[in-house]
């Protein structure tokens, strides 16, 4: 493998883009990334009200044309479609196919046993928290109408909602963003809780980057 592998990055919502390129700019540069966005997905499972066999085959068809385009690993930054991409995983074995949560999971395990799960999109509170180990405690707070304010480019009242969300959190001993597109409050949240914080897009370049380091 040369030193410039190439990345794809498959999104479900747009706002996740920026978060993640920001992660690999700071620690793999070098990576080569490539961005593929549909973002029906998460409206669709908004809709739907939960993940079913046309959803997992629209992942595998997305799966399909990175895997084509050469890819030597694939990272999903949508954390509510985790059968999904187990699926693609599947599909692709040996090569790196990752869900969005799971490098921060493992870091986050190590920090605590009280993990406080802040997310801006409901269905990723029902489908996260079972990829937790049942030795930690879960505690799940969604910050109402943030994603909203995202969506209407009010990232200031987005960020607000975040921060006065986190602060039923303080009680835990680490709190795991659930998002790509929250990973920039990481230091807000830190503030407002006095507690650690761990966020998707870091972890997921790490692990990665050992991946594809272990494969070469």
């Amino acid at each position: 493998m040369t030193t410039s592998p190439r990345i794809a990055l498959i999104h479900a919502l747009k706002h996740s883009i920026a978060p993640i390129e920001a992660a690999f700019a700071k620690a793999w540069p070098e990576a080569r990334l490539m961005n593929l966005l549909d973002d029906s997905l998460s409206a669709d499972l908004a809709r739907d009200g939960g993940l079913n066999d046309a959803m997992t085959e629209r992942f595998l068809v997305l799966g399909r044309y990175a895997a084509a385009t050469g890819a030597d690993a694939i990272l999903f930054t949508c954390s509510a479609f985790g059968p999904c991409i187990e699926a693609v995983a599947r599909a692709h074995a040996p090569m790196p196919v990752l869900r969005p949560n799971e490098a921060m999971i493992e870091r986050a395990v190590t920090m605590g046993r009280r993990i406080g799960l802040l997310s801006t999109f409901a269905p990723t509170l029902a489908s996260m928290p079972p990829e937790f180990p049942t030795s930690v405690q879960i505690v799940p707070k969604l910050a109402e109408g943030a994603l909203a304010a995202l969506d209407r480019g009010d990232r200031a009242t987005h960020n607000r909602l975040i921060v006065e969300a986190s602060h039923d959190l303080r009680d835990c001993d680490v709190v795991a963003l659930a998002q790509f597109s929250i990973a920039a409050t990481a230091p807000l949240v830190a503030e407002a809780t006095g507690r650690p914080v761990v966020t998707t897009p870091d972890s997921a370049v790490e692990k990665l980057m050992k991946l594809l380091a272990a494969r070469a």
